[in-house]
């Protein structure tokens, strides 16, 4: 890509932006949230985006030939594929029929062979065997007979990806934070996947925010901030921390920092008591969890991929067929009914921001203020005691502003659609809906999941705030067990579906380590 230039309604996004990629290589593309990524590799891809908006500037060479991509299909035709950030999978299809869409072996029969092939019969046992051969590839299990309304996002994340490898002419592949909805164990499958595909010749653009798998598995680095290329190196020669000083134009404090140990309150009231739950959620073990939080509490729940720490939240939330008791604030609160855990007072930001979190084609206002105007009756403006209602316009608009200073939520204003920002962004719009809602209890599911390393650290500060600010009970739930030592009170590790212990957070790795890989009998 020579000169590549790009800017939305005078905003400009991408400044003079130049890399090369060879055959096989796999080259690792690095920034902040809202340093233009994305924007770049859908030009890249021909999105529809990029020709609506006034297209580009400079030029796309292709095996050193210029390469014009108006659609999408004309990057398909050229070998190249690409998984978004956001999924494009049909709902109420199985993971076979969006992995071959489009491209279904057919059989002829009798009646097609007088009237014509548009009354073909689609080969499912071809079908079945293609998909198999793309899943395996990546070195995963999925099911490929499972609708994808049923699954867990990383098994979405999968399908999109074996969708892409299922083609035939496939020379590059970009994928856009392919592992930010991944577990531990998946996450290592899909680089072992991309290792397999640059031995096959296939070249790979891998964009993420977990900086050190871009160093187990590029060839290169290349490192963008502000619409600019800043950095373009080979992996070997440099480290997750040059590269976050490259991404944010100044040092950031290391994971690693010394964890507070704080003063331990075991006389305050238990505000939430769960007992006996259980959770049907796909890809999660929740089969006896037994948990009391504190009133006031940050408690962190960790635990390894697949364990049931994902499965708790969404099953005390509703979002899954669940069983057992859980007892708030010293009421009983029914299972399997979202709509009476809002009404409580309980909020949830779940790890699933796209399907679950956001009106991705809604302003930033409404997404903010939508929730709390429709539970609690907030931001609106009424008369005749009630009997008419409408938004109170200029509340929105504040609270919105409030939370996008707060966040620092990269925006072009409060009106701007959920669907433009970039994905750490979006995350951060869901905090906001959350923290509108003033709860007394907060469940917060994977909250730093694809956000960069500069934005991590605002938003747990954010929680933390929230917390002490507010008196909110904070529950969160995390796959980084240093992001949990940092922020929260005590944590509980799950293994094989139930509780194996509950530690406070200045307790060593090593007793933690030890919990996750224990057998709860």
């Amino acid at each position: 890509m020579r000169s590549i230039k790009k800017d939305f309604f005078g905003n400009q996004v991408l400044t003079d932006i130049n890399f090369t990629l060879g055959a096989g290589e796999v080259l690792g593309l690095c920034g902040e949230n809202g340093a233009g990524k994305s924007t770049l590799m859908k030009i890249l891809f021909g999105m529809d985006v990029i020709r609506e908006t006034g297209g580009y500037e400079g030029e796309i060479l292709i095996n050193g030939e210029k390469a014009v991509f108006n659609t999408p299909f004309d990057a398909l035709k050229a070998g190249i594929g690409m998984v978004h950030q956001e999924f494009s999978l049909i709902p109420g299809f199985t993971a076979t029929e969006n992995i071959l869409l489009n491209r279904e072996p057919q059989k002829r029969n009798v009646v097609s062979q007088i009237f014509g092939e548009r009354l073909n019969t689609l080969d499912y046992k071809e079908m079945d065997r293609r998909s198999e051969e793309a899943i395996k590839k990546m070195g995963v299990e999925i099911d490929a007979k499972m609708v994808i309304s049923s699954m867990p996002v990383g098994h979405k994340q999968f399908t999109e990806i074996a969708r892409e490898l299922s083609k035939d002419r496939l020379k590059l592949l970009i994928l856009d934070e392919p592992t930010a909805v991944l577990t531990e164990k998946e996450a290592d499958a899909l680089l072992a996947s991309i290792r397999g595909m640059s031995a096959q010749g296939i070249s790979v653009i891998f964009i993420t925010h977990r900086l050190h798998e871009i160093l187990a598995v590029c060839d290169k680095v290349v490192v963008m901030r502000d619409g600019q290329v800043v950095r373009d190196v080979p992996a070997q020669e440099t480290s997750v921390d040059d590269i976050t000083r490259w991404m944010v134009g100044r040092d950031v404090q290391s994971g690693s920092a010394a964890v507070e140990a704080k003063a331990e309150q075991p006389d305050a009231k238990t505000i939430m008591s769960i007992k006996n739950l259980w959770v049907d959620m796909p890809g999660e073990t929740v089969r006896d969890v037994s948990l009391d939080i504190r009133d006031g509490e940050i408690l962190g729940i960790g635990g390894l991929a697949g364990q049931g720490k994902l499965g708790i939240p969404n099953g005390v939330m509703g979002l899954y067929q669940a069983g057992g008791t859980v007892v708030f604030n010293g009421q009983e609160i029914p299972l399997n009914n979202p709509r009476r855990c809002l009404d409580s007072s309980l909020a949830f930001v779940s790890e699933d921001r796209r399907e679950v979190g956001l009106l991705l084609d809604e302003t930033l206002e409404w997404n903010v203020a939508f929730p709390a105007m429709q539970i609690q009756n907030k931001f609106l403006k009424k008369l005749l005691g009630g009997a008419v209602k409408w938004r109170d316009e200029k509340a929105i608009h504040a609270v919105t502003q409030k939370y996008i200073d707060q966040l620092q939520i990269k925006c072009t204003s409060s009106k701007q659609n959920a669907r433009e920002l970039s994905g750490g962004n979006q995350q951060k719009v869901c905090l906001a809906k959350a923290f509108a809602l003033e709860p007394k209890f907060l469940f917060v599911s994977e909250p730093t999941r694809g956000i960069d390393v500069g934005a991590k650290a605002l938003v747990l500060d954010a929680l933390k705030q929230f917390n002490r600010e507010s008196g909110v009970t904070v529950v969160m739930i995390s796959s980084e067990l240093e992001e949990l030592r940092q922020t929260c009170d005590r944590i509980a590790i799950i293994s094989g579906g139930q509780v194996a212990g509950i530690l406070p957070a200045a307790a060593s790795s090593e007793e933690f380590g030890l919990l996750m890989v224990s057998k709860v009998i």
